[in-house]
């Protein structure tokens, strides 16, 4: 027995709130950009993956327009860091509507530091900082799509195993639905099957 949910009979707020808990669980992107007056803000985007890797390109999506997009509009450069973990309180207070013009880092008292390549700063204690110009943006609805060509990428080498970031390690958030977020956990290896080495379904081997 199943449930049907059309969104034409459903509205904008109650069908975003069905995709949110079924399309889970979904990375963070935890976006810095600095606005054209010297501004510089963070802001968490659940909305998050990656478009292509030659060349590296991750994107991310603005529902509505927020500070996060017209900064990287105005400028052309923003970084995705990681949320991580034990930053879930912080990544939480800047996801809160603060007034035009007011810094998330300076309002949540999170430490930033020089990018590299670009101008927006990156969150000192977020193990990744990967900083990107934007490459394209896509509006779709009430939403936008930033697509952003990674220019440089940082880790912490405590997140590191033999050069690899280690999962164990990153402890990235995600966004499930409602106010619900998901640590990692359980984690399961399997190797990808080669046709060559092909056997049959799951379920008969």
């Amino acid at each position: 027995m199943r449930t049907d949910f059309d969104p034409a009979e459903m509205s904008r707020n109650e069908f975003y709130r069905l995709l949110t808990a079924t399309v889970v669980p979904r990375p963070i992107a935890w976006v810095s950009t600095t606005s054209a007056d010297g501004t510089h803000n963070l802001a968490p985007h659940s909305f998050f993956t990656i478009a292509s890797v030659a060349p590296p390109v991750v994107q991310f999506s603005s529902v509505g327009r927020k500070d996060t997009l017209r900064n990287v509009e105005a400028t052309g450069q923003f970084v995705v860091n990681l949320a991580p973990e034990g930053l879930f309180e912080q990544i939480n207070d800047t996801g809160t509507d603060f007034p035009h013009g007011v810094s998330e880092f300076e309002a949540a008292g999170i430490a930033s530091e020089p990018s590299l390549r670009v101008k927006p700063p990156r969150v000192a204690a977020s193990p990744v900082a990967l900083e990107c110009e934007v490459h394209s943006t896509l509006r779709i609805g009430d939403g936008t799509v930033v697509f952003g060509r990674v220019l440089h990428a940082v880790v912490s080498q405590d997140v590191l195993v033999d050069g690899h970031p280690e999962i164990s390690r990153l402890k990235p958030l995600s966004r499930l639905g409602k106010d619900e977020w998901a640590a990692v956990a359980g984690v399961r290896e399997i190797s990808r099957i080669r046709h060559a080495d092909w056997s049959g379904p799951a379920g008969d081997r």
